[in-house]
């Protein structure tokens, strides 16, 4: 049977996030009821790269399903976009080996967090209004996280973890007039690790957290200290990446 990938880009303000719900409107519960009204109302299930929460948004989410079908990935493609909602979109679909697997053949994940340092309000649902911030303190604090360590103190206790361990493969801050965004890549993200980490370095920029005691968290790691949480808006999984 063959083995379908697309890449998904959706607004997730309307979202209780990636995984399906019963109750809840979902990005995966949306892309399979497109797909179960192609497959002649049989479910097929899909298997995202990653689980992004609720409100957070992404320009390259990946997905794959297998699908005995006659279509090619072009016609398959504009056919579940013509069953989605407007707020989501499959902007590529590839026929993929069949033991390609879009959550654990990923090498490499991408995110962006995009911050507002002004009042402008039209990118309100997409952006975090924190007003000022010193980009060399918060690049001071994101450097700080790169290689491998333990994000215990950045994540939500998880037991069915082996570890807590990622690499982090880049991690930096810069202006673009008043947006002030961050870009970081890793190997795997914890549950809401990306919004504690900017969350935390907002206020460490802010004068209200001490860097030194941020660096601490990242050396001796620890459940339940006391750390911030960025909102889910400017978040974006923009890119996954595969060998």
């Amino acid at each position: 049977m063959p083995r379908f990938k697309i890449q998904i880009q959706y607004d997730g303000t309307g979202f209780r996030g990636w995984q399906l719900q019963k109750k809840e409107r979902t990005i995966q519960g949306e892309i399979e009821a497109a797909l179960k009204i192609i497959n002649e109302g049989e479910m097929i299930r899909i298997h995202g790269a990653g689980r992004t929460d609720t409100g957070v948004h992404s320009t390259g989410q990946i997905a794959h399903f297998d699908f005995q079908t006659d279509l090619d990935s072009c016609e398959l493609k504009d056919a579940i976009n013509g069953n989605l909602p407007r707020d989501i979109r499959v902007m590529e679909c590839l026929v993929v080996p069949a033991e390609f697997h879009a959550r654990f053949s990923a090498t490499r994940r991408h995110y962006l967090y995009r911050c507002r340092m002004d009042d402008f309000l039209l990118d309100r649902n997409y952006t975090w209004h924190t007003g000022p911030m010193d980009c060399n303190i918060l690049n001071q604090a994101a450097q700080s996280i790169i290689g491998n360590h333990d994000f215990t103190s950045f994540s939500r206790n998880n037991e069915d973890l082996d570890h807590r361990h990622c690499i982090i493969l880049d991690s930096f801050w810069n202006e673009d007039g008043a947006l002030i965004n961050y870009h970081v890549s890793a190997n795997r993200f914890l549950h809401h690790m990306v919004r504690y980490l900017v969350g935390t370095m907002v206020e460490v920029s802010r004068g209200k957290y001490e860097l030194e005691r941020y660096k601490n968290l990242i050396d001796h790691p620890a459940e339940n200290v006391h750390i911030y949480k960025a909102p889910p808006r400017g978040l974006v999984l923009t890119r996954v990446d595969y060998d």
